[in-house]
C-alpha cells in the first residue's frame, strides 16, 4: 500500500470518527449547555484521557511501534509474536494496578487538574464521582493502543482508524437516551455520559480481536507468576521500557501543559473549560485528519527504513510528509482564523448554548488556528526521531516549549482570558515544530528535495485567495440570527466550505502546482 493510499484511508476513516465526534459534541452542547456540571464532566473525562495520551498513545506507542517494526525486520514474524505476547502480559499487569490506584486517588486527581471547581462543591463532587467510574477507560484504550500498533506495523490501518467511531456512538446513545432517563428520576443527567464512555472503550477493544486473529497475532497473556516474570525480563520489553522513560517525560510535558491550562481555566469565568473543550474538538479535525493520519502511516515505514539502513527513502518520506502538511494544514489554519464564528455557530449554536458561548468558543478556536501548522507538523516530525529510537531530543525540546508556553500564558491570559490559553499553545507548537525540523536538518537525517521555494510561494498565494473569500462570505450573513433556520444555516455552511475548497485548489492549479502528482509521489 502506497503512503498516499494508506494516509488517505486513515484520513477518511478519521474523518468519520471526527464527524461522529462532532455530532456527539453538538448533542451534548444542546442538551447540557456550558455550566459547572459540563465543566465537571470535561475534567473527569480529561483525566483518563490524559493518562491515555501519556502512557498508551503517547510513551507506549512511541516506544513500542519502532521496536516492533525493527524486531520484525531483524528477527522475523515468529519471534516478533513472542515479543507481542510478552509486551501484552506486562502491559495488562500495569493497567490493572493503575486503574485501581486511579479510582482510589480520584479526589487528588480532580484537585490537581481543576481545583477551581471547588468554587461549586456540587461540581467538584460530581467530577470526583465521574472520574472514579471512568478511570478504567485507560485500561481499554491502552490495550487498544497495543493492538493498533501491531496492526499498523503490519500495514492494516482500517480497524485502528475506525474504532473511535464506536466511542462517539456510545456517547451519543448515552446523551440521547441515558440523560433523559436519569433526569426523569431526579439524577443529574450528565452522569449518563459515564456509561457511554465505558461502553465505548469496551467496544473499541473488542473490534480489534478479529483483525488480530486473522493475522494470527492475537496476544496470549501469561498471567501466572512465571509468565509475568518472564515477560518483564524479556529483552524487547526492557528495550521498550528504556525508551518509554524519556517518552513519558516528553509526553508528560505536553500533558502537564494541558493540566496547567485546565487549572487556569477552572479559575476563569464558569464555562471556560467547556469553551476550550469545544474549540479543541474543532481544532482536532485538521490535526487528526492530517497530522495523526500521516504520523500513523509514516512511523512504521520510517522505522523500517532505518532498520534497513535506507537513509535516502527515510528522508524522501519525511519530505513528502512535510509537503502534505504545508499543502493541507495552511488552508485549514486560514479557515479557523477567518471562518471561526460561522463554524462554531452552525455546529454548536443549539439548545442550551447561548450567543455569548459561540463568541467565546470562536475566539479560542482562532487562537488555536494561529499554530495549526505547528500542531500538525509535530505529528510528522516527531516520528522522524522516534523511528531511529531517539526520544530524548523531542523530550528536551518539549520541556523548553512548556516553559515558553507558560510564559506566554502570563502575557495572554490577563488580556484574552481563555482564548489566551489557546494562543499560547499554538505559538508553543510553532516553536516545537521549527526546533524539530532544524534538528533533523542539522543531523543530516532530512535533506529537503528541490522545489520548496516555488512550492511555498504557490501555497501562500492560494491561501491568500482563500482568506479573501472566507472573510468576505463570513461577513455576508448573520450566523447567530440564523439559529432559527438550522437546516438553511447548515446548508449554507456546507456550500461555502465546498466553494472554499474549489477556490484553494483552483488557485493552486492556476499557479502551476501539480498537487495531485505531489500527493501520489
Amino acid at each position: 500500500m502506497s503512503l498516499f493510499k494508506a494516509a488517505s484511508t486513515v484520513s477518511l476513516l478519521t474523518l468519520a470518527s471526527r464527524i461522529t465526534g462532532l455530532a456527539r459534541d453538538l448533542l451534548m452542547a444542546a442538551i447540557f449547555g456550558a455550566n459547572t456540571f459540563t465543566d465537571a464532566f470535561n475534567v473527569a473525562f480529561r483525566i483518563p484521557n490524559l493518562f491515555r495520551r501519556l502512557f498508551a498513545e503517547g510513551a507506549f506507542s512511541q516506544a513500542f511501534v519502532p521496536v516492533l517494526a525493527a524486531h520484525r525486520e531483524q528477527h522475523g514474524e515468529a519471534d516478533t509474536h513472542r515479543l507481542i505476547n510478552a509486551v501484552a502480559t506486562a502491559l495488562f499487569c500495569v493497567l490493572v494496578v493503575a486503574s485501581i490506584l486511579g479510582m482510589l486517588g480520584a479526589p487528588a486527581l480532580v484537585w490537581a487538574l481543576a481545583s477551581g471547581l471547588r468554587q461549586d462543591p456540587a461540581g467538584f463532587d460530581a467530577a470526583i464521582f465521574m472520574t472514579r467510574w471512568m478511570f478504567p477507560y485507560i485500561g481499554f484504550m491502552s490495550l487498544v493502543a497495543l493492538a493498533s500498533g501491531i496492526l499498523n506495523t503490519w500495514k492494516h490501518f482500517t480497524v485502528p482508524a475506525v474504532t473511535p467511531v464506536l466511542l462517539n456512538l456510545s456517547m451519543i446513545g448515552a446523551a440521547w437516551w441515558g440523560a433523559p432517563w436519569l433526569a426523569a428520576r431526579g439524577i443529574e443527567p450528565i452522569f449518563a455520559m459515564v456509561g457511554g464512555v465505558m461502553a465505548g472503550g469496551a467496544l473499541q477493544l473488542a473490534v480489534q480481536f478479529p483483525a488480530l486473529r486473522r493475522l494470527r497475532l492475537l496476544p496470549r497473556l501469561a498471567l501466572g507468576y512465571q509468565g509475568i516474570r518472564s515477560a518483564w525480563r524479556d529483552p524487547g520489553v526492557r528495550r521498550i521500557l528504556s525508551l518509554m522513560a524519556p517518552a513519558v517525560l516528553g509526553v508528560g510535558v505536553a500533558q502537564l501543559s494541558l493540566m496547567i491550562n485546565t487549572q487556569i481555566a477552572s479559575y476563569l469565568t464558569p464555562g471556560s473549560v467547556t469553551w476550550l473543550f469545544y474549540a479543541d474538538r474543532l481544532m482536532e479535525f485538521p490535526t487528526a485528519l492530517l497530522g495523526v493520519a500521516l504520523g500513523v502511516v509514516l512511523t512504521p515505514q520510517l522505522s523500517g527504513a532505518i532498520a534497513r539502513g535506507d537513509n535516502e527513502r527515510y528522508s524522501a518520506m519525511l519530505d513528502w510528509g512535510m509537503r502534505m502538511v504545508v499543502l493541507l494544514a495552511v488552508p485549514c489554519a486560514v479557515g479557523l482564523l477567518a471562518f471561526a464564528r460561522p463554524l462554531v455557530a452552525t455546529l454548536f449554536h443549539y439548545g442550551a448554548l447561548h450567543d455569548s458561548d459561540v463568541l467565546r468558543i470562536a475566539s479560542a478556536l482562532m487562537g488555536y488556528g494561529v499554530g495549526l501548522l505547528g500542531l500538525v507538523a509535530v505529528k510528522v516530525l516527531a516520528p522522524g526521531y522516534y523511528a531511529s529510537q531517539d526520544i530524548r531530543t523531542p523530550v528536551r525540546i518539549a520541556i523548553v516549549v512548556l516553559v515558553i508556553t507558560q510564559m506566554l500564558n502570563v502575557v495572554f491570559v490577563p488580556w484574552l482570558a481563555h482564548a489566551g490559553l489557546a494562543l499560547s499553545i499554538a505559538i508553543g507548537a510553532l516553536v516545537n515544530a521549527t526546533w524539530l525540523l532544524v534538528g533533523l536538518r542539522r543531523k543530516g537525517r532530512y535533506q529537503p528535495l528541490p522545489g520548496w521555494r516555488a512550492f511555498l510561494t504557490r501555497v501562500a498565494g492560494a491561501s491568500c485567495a482563500l482568506a479573501l473569500f472566507l472573510v468576505w462570505t463570513s461577513a455576508q450573513f448573520d450566523w447567530l440570527a440564523l439559529r432559527a433556520q438550522p437546516l438553511e444555516r447548515a446548508a449554507l455552511l456546507a456550500g461555502l466550505l465546498l466553494s472554499a475548497v474549489v477556490v484553494y485548489f483552483t488557485a493552486l492549479t492556476a499557479s502551476g502546482l501539480k498537487w495531485i502528482q505531489l500527493a501520489r509521489r
